[in-house]
C-alpha cells in the first residue's frame, strides 16, 4: 500500500521579505525544513542581503535589520540561486512544498529569479506538488471568521508555534498544519460543505495540487465580487493564479 503523501517526503518553504509587493520586494531570510514519516528532520532559516533598505514595517515584522542582513546575509544573487536550486531539486524528486500563502513565496522567487539569474522557476521546468495550507482552510472552513494567519492556523488545528516569522519556524509550522488538516478533514464532520469536498485524506498529493488551483480560484473570485460589490476594486488577474505567478499576468 502506497504511504500517504503526508507522511511521505515533505518540505517546507518560507521567505521574510523586505515588503508585500511579490513582484518588487525581495527576500531578506529563506528555509527550506524537511519532513518525514511527520516528523521535522532538519533545516533551518538563511539570512539574505537584500541591497537595499528593509522598510521599518518590515523589520517590525521579522526583526532583521539593515545592518544584521548585511553583516551576515549571503548576497542576493547567491540565496536566489540557493532558492531556486532547493526548490528545482524538490521538483526533480516530486516532493511537495508545503507552506502557507505560497503564491506569495514561489512568485517573488520567480521575479527575483527572472532579475538575478535571467531565468525563472517556469522555464526552468518547476512543476513539484505544492500544498498550501491557507487555501485548504479557506476552502474546508470556508464560513470560519475571523483571520487566517498562520499563527491563527496553528492555533485552530493544534500546532505550537514560538517564534512566528522567523523563516524556519513558519516553515515547518507550515508543515505540521498540513498533516494536522488532513487529519482533521478525514471525515466531512468536519466542514460545513459536505458532500462536495473530497476528504482529504482519500486524495494524493497530484490530485489535491489540481484541485487547490480550482479551490483558489474560486475565492479569489468570490473575494473579488465581494470588493466590487462594496465600491472597492477588484483583484488583478495575478491574484486569481495558483501557485506561482509572473510579472507578465500582473
Amino acid at each position: 500500500m502506497t504511504q500517504p503523501w503526508q507522511f511521505g517526503p515533505l518540505l517546507g518553504f518560507d521567505l521574510e521579505t523586505t515588503g508585500v509587493d511579490r513582484f518588487n520586494d525581495v527576500p531578506v531570510s529563506y528555509a527550506f525544513v524537511e519532513f518525514k514519516d511527520g516528523n521535522n528532520i532538519g533545516g533551518g532559516s538563511t539570512l539574505v542581503n537584500p541591497g537595499r533598505p528593509i522598510p521599518p514595517g518590515a523589520i517590525a515584522v521579522h526583526g532583521i535589520t539593515d545592518e544584521r542582513a548585511a553583516l551576515e546575509g549571503q548576497p542576493l544573487e547567491d540565496a536566489i540561486g540557493e532558492i531556486v536550486a532547493g526548490l528545482l531539486a524538490a521538483s526533480r524528486d516530486q516532493t511537495p512544498i508545503v507552506g502557507a500563502n505560497l503564491p506569495y513565496d514561489l512568485s517573488m522567487v520567480e521575479a527575483c529569479a527572472q532579475r538575478e539569474l535571467g531565468f525563472g522557476l517556469l522555464e526552468a521546468g518547476f512543476n513539484a506538488p505544492v500544498v498550501d495550507v491557507l487555501v485548504i482552510d479557506k476552502t474546508y472552513a470556508k464560513f470560519r471568521k475571523g483571520k487566517r494567519t498562520l499563527d491563527v492556523l496553528c492555533e485552530i488545528y493544534g500546532v505550537s508555534i514560538d517564534g512566528a516569522h522567523d523563516a524556519a519556524v513558519d516553515a515547518a509550522a507550515a508543515v505540521e498544519v498540513a498533516i494536522a488538516q488532513v487529519a482533521f478533514f478525514s471525515t466531512t464532520a468536519n466542514h460545513r460543505s459536505k458532500g462536495t469536498l473530497p476528504t482529504l485524506d482519500s486524495l494524493s498529493v497530484a490530485e489535491l495540487h489540481q484541485l487547490q488551483i480550482g479551490w483558489h480560484r474560486t475565492w479569489a473570485e468570490e473575494f473579488s465580487s465581494w470588493l466590487v460589490s462594496e465600491g472597492k476594486s477588484g483583484l488583478s488577474p495575478d491574484e486569481m493564479v495558483w501557485p506561482l505567478a509572473t510579472v507578465d499576468s500582473h
